[in-house]
């Protein structure tokens, strides 16, 4: 009987040993490996460059006859427009005009909103120290303008008059220079042509002095005015551009390129009725201004 208890006691304590044992550890699975290749690093970025059909962005002070203006179907229209889309033409890439006010195309184009500026502008030793010009392609002076009936017919005429004048323009910085030389009474600065031209004929003013082109051409069917003197300034007009801009050597490859195949005469032709007399810049390719 003690031998059988004694065996009961032995198997009892081997199953109470048993289950105080640690379970033995159960394998896991390796994690599984990646079956794609990991993404390629991604290349540095580079500038990209100018789309060649992206637009070229030009200011112009619309309501400058006959450069740009709107047609009766509110249409840009002019001698400089139809430059500029021959010039976009040419270089593959659309051009879109942009109305700006004259003295506002100047910090336009410095400060990178437009790409470039028409509007008769003078090439002129100050400009040229912070902005850049492709060759001219158009000689001008400046001019007075006066009503018909008004009884001037020269600058001396001027005499405790109002003038009238484009803001910032050649025509601007000419007569504050000899405002006191012709005893001008007052200056008055206007934003183009038009409003200038409604203040002559209603008499709050004398005399407009402006580009010659533009007031022949502005006149021509209005006997009320007259263009009584032109004011020689040697002046020469063409496309403005920021300071070194890689474009401005492209416009003015395509410039040499117009006069040279006969299409820059045709303009003149086109927008003035008279072909260009030989030796102007309409004609003859020139060198880039230059400070």
């Amino acid at each position: 009987m003690k031998k059988i208890s004694l065996v009961v006691l032995v198997l009892v304590m081997a199953v109470l040993l048993g289950a105080c044992a640690a379970p033995a550890p159960v394998a896991q699975p390796a994690p599984a490996q990646a079956t794609t290749a990991p993404a390629p690093a991604a290349a540095e970025p580079t500038a990209a460059p100018a789309a060649a059909g992206a637009p070229i962005k030009i200011g112009a002070n619309i309501g400058n006859v006959p450069w740009e203006f709107a047609d009766k179907d509110n249409k840009f229209v002019g001698f400089e427009i139809d430059l500029v889309n021959e010039i976009g033409k040419r270089l593959g890439r659309p051009v879109e005009i942009t109305n700006i006010p004259f003295n506002g195309l100047f910090a336009a184009v410095e400060s990178g909103r437009i790409d470039g500026a028409v509007s008769s502008i003078t090439i002129t030793p100050k400009r040229l120290q912070s902005l850049s010009f492709a060759q001219p392609y158009y000689d001008s002076d400046q001019s007075l303008t006066v009503k018909t009936d008004s009884g001037i017919t020269t600058l001396e005429g001027l005499k405790d008059k109002v003038v009238g004048v484009d803001t910032g323009s050649t025509g601007d910085m000419w007569t504050t220079e000899n405002q006191a030389k012709y005893g001008i009474k007052e200056i008055k600065r206007y934003e183009g042509l038009a409003p200038a031209m409604l203040d002559l004929e209603a008499g709050r003013m004398d005399g407009y002095i402006s580009d010659i082109p533009a007031l022949l051409y502005y006149t021509k069917d209005k006997p009320q005015l007259k263009v009584v003197q032109r004011i020689k300034t040697n002046e020469k007009y063409s496309v403005m551009f920021a300071k070194d801009s890689p474009l401005m050597t492209q416009f003015n490859d395509q410039i040499t390129a117009l006069k040279q195949d006969g299409t820059l005469p045709a303009l003149h032709e086109k927008w003035f009725g008279v072909k260009p007399d030989a030796g102007t810049s309409t004609i003859d390719v020139a060198e880039i201004p230059k400070p």
